[in-house]
C-alpha cells in the first residue's frame, strides 16, 4: 500500500487546484493508465488523511465523487476499490464460483457459517419434496473474491441423494463443485428476485443498509428426486444474472 500512497506525492496545498480535485485526478490517471487495475484496493481514508495531512472531509469528497462517476466502489467496512464490471452469474448453467474467480486471476475463499443436519420445516420440506421434520443437510457460507464478499449461499441437501455431503471440507471445495462431481442434473428450476437485505445480510456481504440484493433460488433434480435447494444472494452492484442459449433447445411455456 505504501507504493500506492507514493502516487500522491505530487499533491500540493499551494497549488491553485483544490486538494480534493488533485486527489481525484491522481486516481483517475492511475486507473486510465492501467497502473491500478480493476479490483485494486485504494488507501483508506485514514491512510490518506495521515499521508497528505488534509481533512477527512477533503478525502471523503474526492472518493465520493469518484464513486458517483463509477470509477471506484466503496465497500462498507472493507475499503475502496477500482471498480470492476459486475460479475456474471448464469441462470441456466451450474457454475463453480471458485473456478470463475480463479479464471479471472483472483483468489476465492469461503467462510462457513453453518454446516450440519437440521429438521426440515414446512418450507424446506416442500422445496425438497420431503415430509416436515425430515433430516436434511444444511450449508451456509459467504464466498469472497480476494477481500470482497460477493455471494451468500444457503443450501439444503437431501441426505438420501448425497449421503456423504456433510463429510466434505467446504473450505477446500465448494458445494457446487462437489455436487457437479457426483451427478449430472436431470432438471433444474430457477427463480430470481430483487430484495432488500436485513442487517445480518448487510454485515455478511459488507453492504450499506438500503442497498438492494439479487437473489437466485435453484432446485436441482436427479432421478426424480430433488437433490438440493439453494438460495444465492448477491450484492446488486457486484453481480448481474443472465443467460444465453439456443432457442431450438427450449420451448416457451
Amino acid at each position: 500500500m505504501s507504493a500506492i500512497l507514493d502516487s500522491f506525492d505530487d499533491i500540493s496545498k499551494g497549488a491553485p487546484e483544490p486538494i480534493y480535485q488533485q486527489i481525484k485526478k491522481t486516481i483517475q490517471q492511475r486507473i486510465a493508465s492501467g497502473e491500478w487495475p480493476a479490483g485494486q484496493k485504494l488507501p483508506s481514508e485514514n491512510e490518506l488523511v495521515g499521508a497528505l495531512e488534509v481533512s477527512r472531509m477533503t478525502i471523503n469528497r474526492a472518493l465520493r465523487e469518484l464513486t458517483q462517476e463509477g470509477l471506484i466502489k466503496r465497500v462498507h467496512g472493507i475499503g475502496s476499490f477500482v471498480a470492476e464490471r459486475p460479475r456474471h452469474a448464469s441462470l441456466i448453467e451450474l457454475q463453480d464460483i471458485a473456478l470463475e474467480i480463479a479464471q479471472d486471476g483472483k483468489q476465492h475463499r469461503s467462510w462457513i457459517l453453518h454446516q450440519g443436519t437440521i429438521a426440515a420445516d414446512a418450507q424446506i420440506a416442500d422445496q425438497l419434496e420431503l415430509t416436515v421434520g425430515s433430516a436434511v443437510f444444511h450449508l451456509s457460507a459467504v464466498h469472497y473474491q480476494d477481500e470482497l464478499p460477493i455471494q451468500l449461499e444457503s443450501r439444503y441437501v437431501n441426505p438420501a441423494t448425497m449421503p456423504h455431503f456433510m463429510e466434505q471440507d467446504f473450505n477446500q471445495i465448494t458445494a457446487t463443485a462437489y455436487l457437479l462431481e457426483q451427478f449430472k442434473p436431470d432438471e433444474m428450476e430457477h427463480r430470481v428476485s430483487a430484495m432488500m437485505p436485513d442487517i445480518q445480510v448487510c454485515e455478511l456481504l459488507a453492504m450499506h443498509s438500503g442497498q438492494p440484493c439479487l437473489q437466485l433460488t435453484r432446485r436441482t433434480w436427479h432421478q426424480q428426486q430433488v437433490v438440493t435447494y439453494v438460495t444465492l444472494t448477491y450484492p446488486g452492484d457486484r453481480y448481474e444474472l443472465g443467460a444465453r442459449y439456443a432457442t431450438n433447445e427450449y420451448q416457451l411455456r
